[in-house]
């Protein structure tokens, strides 16, 4: 199961959750409060870029409109948007951050 810590920003206070399923970032940052922005959720705007301070391996290759968006966002590598990012369900520690924050 990932441990997801999500580090202090702008948007809010640091916060770690648990993922024992993996699964959609977006979920668990809604389900959780994460101090992660997001917009129109469809990989369109760019609101909810991140960056994967630690453990990039975790997530699942990001979709073609992952990718696109993120070429045009540029910005810190390696980096995801929250609405996109899947997990994978295993063991290990995620740590993000706002582009922004």
């Amino acid at each position: 199961m990932p441990k997801i810590e999500f580090l202090e920003s702008v948007f809010g206070a640091a916060k770690t959750v648990d993922a024992p399923d993996g699964g959609a970032l977006v979920d668990l940052c809604d389900t959780h409060y994460a101090p992660i922005p997001f917009s129109c959720r469809s990989a369109t705007c760019g609101t909810c870029h991140i960056v994967v301070v630690h453990g990039e391996g975790h997530f699942e290759p990001p979709n073609e409109a992952e990718t696109e968006l993120l070429g045009i966002l540029g910005g810190p590598k390696p980096s995801r948007l929250a609405c996109q990012a899947v997990l994978k369900a295993e063991p290990g520690l995620v740590r993000l951050r706002s582009v922004d924050g």
